[in-house]
């Protein structure tokens, strides 16, 4: 049914054309009576029914010229009824200003009509008229407020419309606004994670330059210039990525939180009132710090969901798995809707841009049996087993040997 109204909705000339022929039949027996002049006259009258929702107005006026010449030589016809289908439209499609104009050219019609058609005189003549104008203007009247009223639905409803395309363009604007912030967040957090693995290939090739003692001239070179291009790739990534920050964002950066930081996280929740348990599944193993600090952000941001909007008696589970190909962190709670996010709250958004980039996924949404949930997915190679410490424990000696250069130097 609804795609047949669409199809009616896309041919309106075709819809009005079959009213106008409609109207047309109503007055067959009169022009079959008598064919001059009653079937110019239809034809008139019915006609710019077909044209009444492209030019209303001409259309009106057409009819209406019509009236006059079935004032003036004819009587009434079943056909008549489409000067108030043209009254109809007009009101419904054109400024009011257009269709007040309609109703005295039709009650000053009715009048003219009932004289010309009133057999009688005097006192009767003019209760003839009285009752014929208060019926066919009252019809008039009506097919008028019917219009109007539609005319008014229709602008109310555009209007309504519009509001709502301009709320959900200010929402994806919103939601934009909220992704590049999370993104330069998540481009400062990267900056930690990259200038430490910098930090570390410039003392390795400063303590390189100190311990390798064959061929010293070209080794030292080779290891200076790696020393120095190490510095000033660190020095260009730090210049770049200041543009991302704001103003006030030049303060020392902390450092970055992983999984080792998890529990700590979690004491702090249940030291401001919430209560939240902790499941740790499957074999845990190294792995790379983006997806731990990704991972540390996702509990993050739940638990803070849950202590805004679960209420004061919620709780909170925390389970974390380590899975053959990645890793899982669901966050659940009990309470009554967790995941509503007020004005200008954009931490669901914040979680899936942030897993997005490690090509992971984040479902968040109402649980069956009440709360709501959040369910991170991280898909991830394990790193090599002791790869951090292996590297930090290589650090270590190129750090001495690089102090004790500069010592004996001095």
């Amino acid at each position: 049914m609804s795609a047949l109204y669409a199809w009616l909705r896309r041919h309106p000339l075709l819809v009005d054309s079959g009213l106008a022929a409609m109207l047309a039949l109503l007055s067959i027996g009169p022009i079959i009576a008598r064919p001059l002049p009653e079937a110019p006259v239809t034809l008139l009258m019915t006609v710019p029914v077909a044209f009444r929702r492209r030019i209303p107005v001409w259309a009106f006026a057409i009819a209406a010229l019509g009236g006059i010449v079935q004032v003036a030589g004819t009587g009434p016809i079943p056909s008549d009824v489409a000067v108030l289908v043209l009254i109809y439209t007009v009101a419904a499609y054109r400024p009011r200003r257009y269709s007040v104009i309609t109703l005295p050219i039709c009650l000053i019609g009715t009048v003219l009509a009932v004289v010309a058609w009133a057999p009688v005189q005097g006192v009767h003549l003019i209760v003839r008229v009285f009752f014929g104008t208060a019926l066919f203007g009252g019809s008039a009247l009506i097919s008028w407020v019917l219009g109007d009223s539609m005319r008014y639905r229709r602008g109310y409803y555009a209007a309504l419309e519009d509001k709502a395309a301009r709320l959900e363009a200010e929402r994806h604007a919103q939601a934009s606004v909220a992704a590049a912030a999370e993104r330069a967040r998540i481009a400062r957090e990267l900056h930690d994670i990259v200038a430490h693995h910098v930090s570390v290939m410039v003392v390795q090739a400063d303590g390189a330059g100190y311990a390798l003692w064959s061929d010293p001239g070209r080794a030292a070179a080779a290891l200076s210039a790696i020393s120095t291009t190490g510095r000033q790739a660190l020095t260009e990534m730090r210049r770049l990525l200041g543009v991302l920050r704001s103003a006030d964002e030049h303060a020392a950066l902390a450092p970055v939180p992983g999984l080792e930081q998890l529990r700590e996280l979690l004491d702090q929740a249940r030291a401001a009132g919430l209560e939240v348990s902790y499941t740790l599944t499957g074999t845990p193993r190294g792995l790379p710090e983006g997806v731990e600090l990704a991972a540390y952000r996702i509990v993050q941001e739940s638990l803070t969901n849950t202590r805004k909007h679960a209420g004061p008696a919620a709780s909170a589970a925390v389970t974390l798995r380590y899975e053959p190909d990645g890793l899982a962190v669901e966050v659940t709670d009990d309470g009554l809707a967790a995941g509503t996010e007020g004005p200008g709250g954009h931490g669901l958004a914040g979680m899936r841009e942030r897993i997005a980039m490690y090509g992971g996924t984040v479902e968040a949404g109402p649980l069956p049996g009440g709360g709501f949930g959040v369910i991170a997915r991280i898909p991830c190679a394990p790193e090599p087993a002791g790869g951090r410490q292996l590297a930090e424990q290589e650090t270590e000696p190129l750090v001495t040997a690089v102090a004790s250069g500069r010592d004996s130097s001095a």
